[in-house]
């Protein structure tokens, strides 16, 4: 016979079971959820991990830019990513007198159009093992497979990893970067 404690942990375990399975519809980035219905500005400023990125976005003045139509692919580097920059790097850059150097490193990490990481690596695929990417900044960023994890190439030689792939939003696609990017 069930007893009224018996079926409440009937209850409570059916329950458990039943949402053990459900992750939520949104991705998480910096501890935040990533909405597919907020553009690229509206999710980043969420994301804990990309203060930095967000400073420097808002320092460059392309905030409106990233909020508009798109779509872009953004490689998106994490705070721990500016970190590896010398030191001061990243208090120099966002100083007004900077704003272009500022503005060509961002822009260095956008392309147009939404590409996801399937995309990217059908490119490389097609690209025998390689294939270059135009940045909205103007200059290459090669993108290779790396044993199942996409690395990005700038064109200084400085290679980045995507660490958190396929983050929709409403005007593109962000793909998380372990390491700044650098155009010549």
């Amino acid at each position: 016979m069930l007893n009224l404690k018996s079926a409440s942990l009937l209850v409570a375990s059916a329950l458990v079971i039943a949402t053990a399975g459900i992750a939520s519809a949104e991705p998480r980035v910096g501890g935040a959820e990533m909405y597919q219905s907020k553009n690229i500005i509206e999710n980043a400023v969420n994301s804990k991990d990309h203060t930095t990125l967000v400073t420097a976005v808002k320092a460059a003045g392309l905030v409106d830019t990233l909020e508009g139509k798109g779509p872009f692919t953004v490689f998106a580097p994490t705070n721990e990513a500016f970190g590896k920059l010398p030191d001061g790097t990243v208090g120099t850059l966002v100083k007004p007198e900077n704003k272009a150097t500022l503005t060509k490193i961002l822009t260095y990490h956008v392309v147009a159009g939404k590409m996801s990481a399937a995309d990217l690596k059908k490119a490389v695929t097609a690209g025998n093992g390689k294939a270059e990417l135009k940045t909205v900044e103007g200059e290459p960023l090669t993108v290779e497979d790396k044993g199942g994890k996409l690395e990005l190439i700038d064109a200084k030689g400085g290679k980045s990893t995507i660490t958190i792939a396929d983050v929709d939003q409403s005007n593109g696609v962000i793909h998380v970067v372990d390491t700044v990017l650098m155009p010549n």
